[in-house]
């Protein structure tokens, strides 16, 4: 399976999906923990891709979702951005209306 096909593979395994440096429970960024936390106080369940693990699919998923950063939080396969806009969204209540409106699995929703 080419590069391609595993992040296409990995976006449709679940709703939500953050490509991040490091896991949730040991960020290894700050803007990584600050997409978790976000995420964590929406009650999403989302899946991680520690894109360290795979330095092939680091390079590839920046030209896949034309986003030059990380984190990227992907909602039902669709790239929603990267921390600036995951935070603003939260702030504003966009994140969880967004969680909720998509069917992603919303804990306590």
């Amino acid at each position: 399976m080419d590069v391609v096909e595993r992040i296409k593979a990995q976006l449709s395994s679940t709703p939500v999906v953050l490509f991040m440096k490091g896991t949730p429970d040991f960020p290894q960024c700050g803007f990584s923990a600050q997409a978790v936390a976000a995420l964590r106080a929406c009650g999403a369940n989302f899946s991680h891709v520690n894109i360290f693990e795979d330095p092939e699919l680091r390079e590839a998923l920046k030209r896949y979702s034309n986003w030059p950063t990380y984190p990227q939080l992907y909602v039902n396969s669709e790239l929603v951005g990267g921390c600036d806009i995951v935070l603003e969204m939260f702030r504003s209540g966009e994140l969880k209306k967004l969680l909720d409106e998509s069917g992603t699995g919303v804990a306590n929703a």
